[in-house]
């Protein structure tokens, strides 16, 4: 429901709760249910890559690797910002 009014998703380190909402906010995206651009930023590129094995999923093809677009890395606050305009985040104008 949360998605519903968010521009941007940025997750940072979390538990099962955070691993939830992300895998919940990828799975309507990846299955077409979410039609709204919906940038997503994955904080602190060494804990993401270390958690999950992000590349397995597509060895093992249980995703695609064009999948693994719907969301990007960054380290630092201004990484985060330059990866969610890239991601095509809109922002409106006054």
């Amino acid at each position: 429901h949360f998605a519903m009014r968010a521009a941007a998703l940025v997750v940072f380190p979390g538990g099962f709760g955070t691993m939830d909402e992300l895998f919940e906010l990828l799975t309507l995206r990846q299955t077409g249910k979410m039609t709204k651009p919906m940038p997503v930023v994955l904080y602190d590129s060494k804990f993401w890559k270390t958690t999950i094995n992000f590349d397995n999923f597509v060895k093992t093809k249980l995703i695609s690797a064009k999948d693994l677009d719907m969301f990007a890395f960054a380290d630092t606050p201004e990484q985060t910002w330059e990866q969610l305009i890239k991601a095509g985040l809109y922002i409106p104008k006054d």
